[in-house]
């Protein structure tokens, strides 16, 4: 079931579920499907207030359509690693990427950075990232050049000296760290507010409000982060083998 795509049925059930309010899990066990998918599905077409049935089905036959007009044939055509539904991962891809986009990348920085962190290689030379996103080498060196300035990717070189990019776990430390300081900076400025508004103002008494938040905030991810930093490069525990 997992591996089929959604109708545009299913998706007009997705709407309705969102319109009443249903949580995620409670919409896919109505469709009998995994909540993922659900979940994929509605990040991907405009999150649960912009979501919209027709408008989504019709983005994924466009997307079906573009990945059979692109799709390495014969030979040359990869093979589908560790069992995996070569679909389902375009899709999560996509779904990644768009997230990533949300959150403030443009959409081919986000493409590159996802294709990194779903390699399982780990790290991926220009010309594999042309290929796997059919794009220019222009558009990929453009995106490197901006991730690496903003600490998502750093080079190095392989046995065959081929640079080669890489996103680190460490990235998502970085970043949080970086969130958490801009966070402490909102605090300092709102509180220079208060002493040229007056102490005891509406206004200063609102500022002081924020920074007294935005501290509290700031330390506590700061924490957060320091304690859990391991996480990231820790290997999950294995899942006990399938009986069946």
């Amino acid at each position: 079931m997992s591996g089929r795509r959604l109708t545009q049925t299913e998706r007009q059930q997705i709407a309705a579920g969102l319109a009443e309010g249903l949580a995620y899990a409670e919409i896919a066990r109505g469709l009998g499907r995994p909540t993922s998918t659900v979940t994929r599905e509605v990040m991907r077409n405009g999150g649960p207030t912009g979501y919209r049935a027709d408008l989504a089905h019709r983005a994924s036959e466009h997307r079906a359509r573009r990945r059979r007009q692109t799709a390495p044939r014969g030979p040359g055509a990869p093979v589908r690693a560790h069992g995996r539904d070569p679909e389902e991962v375009s899709e999560y891809e996509e779904a990644f990427a768009t997230l990533l986009m949300r959150q403030g990348l443009t959409k081919m920085t986000a493409r590159v950075l996802t294709c990194l962190f779903i390699s399982d290689t780990g790290s991926l030379t220009a010309a594999e990232l042309v290929q796997r996103l059919q794009v220019s080498p222009a558009s990929v060196s453009k995106a490197i050049t901006f991730l690496e300035e903003q600490g998502l990717v750093r080079r190095e070189r392989d046995q065959g000296r081929r640079e080669r990019y890489v996103a680190d776990e460490g990235v998502w430390y970085q970043s949080t760290v970086a969130s958490a300081r801009g966070t402490a900076q909102v605090a300092e400025t709102a509180r220079q507010g208060v002493t040229i508004l007056g102490p005891g103002t509406p206004a200063a008494v609102r500022l002081e409000n924020i920074a007294r938040f935005s501290d509290f905030v700031s330390e506590t991810i700061l924490r957060a982060a320091e304690q859990a930093r391991d996480v990231l490069y820790t290997r999950p525990p294995q899942a006990p083998p399938d009986p069946g």
